[in-house]
C-alpha cells in the first residue's frame, strides 16, 4: 500500500490497517477476476487517490503502471466519488483504451468495522474480457462476486500466502455440499491428464483425487486459503483452495426462502485452482543438470590452465636467459588471471562476475608471485562490486594483470617503493578501470601506437576489440592507465 494512504486525514489507524488487510487480498481476487484492482481514499472533498493497487497475472492487466499515488477529480472518477461520499455502487466505462477495447469499472464503497465509508475498490477490466466473463457459467459468476464481496470486507484470510494464479490455471467451484458445479476448460483439461475423463461437475470432490477434498475440507473447516504442491501420478501439480464467505444478509434472505433456520455458519463453498508444473520442473532439472555439467567443466578448464602455469614455472626455473625467464613469469601471470574467472564459474555456476572480487584475487596472485617485499610497494583496491557477464569479466581480468605487472616491473626501477591502486568506477552503462602508480612516469618519447611491450599491446587489443571500449595512458605524479568499455548485456555479443 502506498504511503499516500497517511494523507487521508479521514483515516484513522484502525481503518489504514484495514485497507492494509485488504491490500495484501487484492492479487488473488485480481487473478481470479481477471481484471485490476484498484483501491481509491480521500485525500480531500475534491481529490481521491489510489491507495493500492493489484495487477493480474491471468490476463494483461488494463493499467501497466503504477498508479498508486495517482490522485483524481469528480469529473475524472464520478463513480469513484459517489461510492466514497455517498456509500453507493456503480458501474462506469472509462475512456481509456486498454489493447483495443474500452474498459469497465465496477465500483464498491469499503466499510469500516462502525460502517463508515473509508474507501472505494474499482475492478476494472477490458470491455472484451467483460463480455467473456458474462458468457461463463452463473456459478463462476456467482463465486467471483462472492470473492470479490469477501475482499471488501477483508475476509480472505491466508490470501498473502498464495502464488498467483495464471493464465494457465484451472478452476473448479465446490459447493458447501462438496459438489463440484463449475468446472473451467482448463481445468476439465489438466484432469484428463490425470486421468478423469467424464465430466467434473456434479461429481464430489471426494471422487477426484485425495488432495481435492483434503484442501476443501482444510479450507472450509479453518476458513482460510491453503495451497499445496503434491505429485499425481507423474505430474507435479500445485492447489490452491478458497473458501467462499456469505454476506450476513444471506443468512436472512435463506430463512425467509425456506422458512426455517438457516445453518450458522456463513460457508457457500469454495473455489478450487489447479496448476501443472510439471514442465517447469523439468525445466528446471534440465537447467541444474546443466549447470552443474557447466561448472564441472569451469572445474576442469581452471585446474588444467594452474597445471599449464605450473609447467611454465618450471621451465621459468631451468633456463638461464632473465629475459627468457620474465616473459615465461609474466605468461604464468597471464594464465593464472584467466584461471581466476574459471575458479568463479566452477564454484558459482553465476553467469555474471564480480571483476572486484576478481581484482583482489589478482593482487594476491601478484604478491606472491611476483612482488618483491624489498621493494616496498603496496596494492590497493578502490571502488564498488561490478558485475559483468565471463566474456567481459575474462578480458578484463587479463586488462588488470597486464596493467597490474607493467606498474610493477616499470613504475619503480629508479624510485623506492610506492603505492600501485587499481580502481573500478561504475558509470551506468560504462565501466572504467583504472591502474594507478605513484612510480617514475613514462618516457618523454613514449608513444601508445607505437609500443612495444607485449602486455600493453595486449591491453590495447583487449580494450578495443574484446570490450569494444578505448585504452587511454596518463603521465604526472606517475602513470594513470584507463580502460573504459561499455557494459555488456547477458548473452550479448
Amino acid at each position: 500500500m502506498d504511503e499516500v494512504v497517511y494523507q487521508c486525514d479521514s483515516l484513522n489507524p484502525e481503518d489504514i490497517a484495514f485497507l492494509q488487510r485488504i491490500s495484501k487480498q487484492m492479487p488473488i481476487v485480481s487473478d481470479i477476476s481477471r481484471a485490476d484492482v484498484l483501491i481509491y481514499c480521500l485525500k480531500s472533498p475534491h481529490e481521491a487517490v489510489v491507495v493500492a493497487q493489484a495487477q493480474p497475472h491471468s490476463i494483461l492487466p488494463v493499467h501497466p503502471g503504477d498508479l498508486r499515488g495517482r490522485v483524481v477529480s469528480p469529473d475524472e472518477e464520478p463513480h469513484v466519488f459517489r461510492a466514497l461520499q455517498h456509500g453507493r455502487s456503480g458501474r462506469g466505462h472509462l475512456v481509456l483504451i486498454a489493447n483495443g477495447a474500452p474498459v469497465v469499472q465496477q465500483i464498491y464503497p469499503i466499510h469500516n468495522q462502525a460502517g463508515a465509508v473509508i474507501g472505494a475498490a474499482s475492478i476494472e477490466a477490458n470491455h472484451i474480457e467483460h463480455v467473456r466473463h458474462r458468457r461463463r457459467s452463473k456459478v463462476f459468476q456467482r463465486a467471483v462476486i462472492q470473492l470479490q464481496r469477501m475482499l471488501l470486507r477483508g475476509e480472505i484470510a491466508g490470501a498473502e500466502d498464495l502464488s498467483p494464479f495464471g493464465e494457465h490455471d484451472g478452476i473448479l467451484v465446490v459447493d458447501i455440499g462438496w459438489r463440484v458445479r463449475y468446472a473451467s476448460g482448463i481445468a476439465t483439461n489438466l484432469y484428463r491428464k490425470l486421468g478423469y475423463l467424464d465430466s467434473l461437475v456434479d461429481k464430489r470432490i471426494s471422487s477426484l483425487e485425495r488432495d481435492d477434498e483434503a484442501m476443501v475440507t482444510q479450507a472450509m473447516q479453518e476458513v482460510r486459503c491453503q495451497e499445496r504442491e503434491s505429485e499425481s501420478g507423474d505430474r507435479v501439480v500445485i492447489r490452491k483452495a478458497i473458501p467462499l464467505l456469505a454476506q450476513d444478509e444471506w443468512r436472512s434472505r435463506l430463512r425467509r426462502l425456506i422458512g426455517q433456520p438457516p445453518p450458522e455458519s456463513r460457508l457457500v463453498g469454495a473455489i478450487l485452482t489447479i496448476h501443472d508444473e510439471t514442465e517447469k520442473r523439468r525445466k528446471e532439472q534440465e537447467l541444474k543438470v546443466k549447470t552443474t555439467m557447466i561448472q564441472e567443466v569451469h572445474h576442469r578448464v581452471k585446474n588444467n590452465l594452474q597445471v599449464i602455469a605450473a609447467l611454465l614455472r618450471m621451465q621459468a626455473r631451468r633456463v638461464t636467459s632473465a629475459e627468457s625467464r620474465r616473459v615465461l613469469e609474466d605468461s604464468v601471470n597471464r594464465v593464472l588471471s584467466v584461471a581466476v574467472v574459471h575458479d568463479f564459474l566452477s564454484q558459482h555456476g553465476a553467469q555474471v562476475i564480480n571483476i572486484r572480487e576478481v581484482s583482489r584475487r589478482i593482487i594476491q596472485q601478484t604478491k606472491q608471485s611476483t612482488l618483491d617485499p624489498a621493494k616496498g610497494i603496496t596494492l590497493t583496491l578502490e571502488g564498488p562490486s561490478i558485475y559483468l557477464p565471463a566474456q567481459q569479466a575474462t578480458a578484463c581480468a587479463l586488462v588488470i594483470n597486464e596493467l597490474l605487472q607493467n606498474a610493477v616491473e616499470h613504475g619503480y626501477v629508479r624510485r623506492p617503493g610506492g603505492t600501485i591502486t587499481i580502481h573500478l568506477e561504475d558509470q551506468g552503462d560504462w565501466v572504467e578501470i583504472a591502474v594507478i602508480d605513484d612510480g617514475q612516469g613514462l618516457p618523454s618519447d613514449f608513444s601508445l601506437e607505437q609500443v612495444e611491450s607485449l602486455g600493453l599491446q595486449i591491453v590495447r587489443t583487449l580494450a578495443r576489440d574484446d570490450l569494444r571500449g578505448e585504452f587511454e595512458l596518463f603521465n604526472g605524479h606517475g602513470v594513470r592507465a584507463i580502460v573504459r568499455f561499455p557494459k555488456q548485456t547477458l548473452g550479448g555479443n
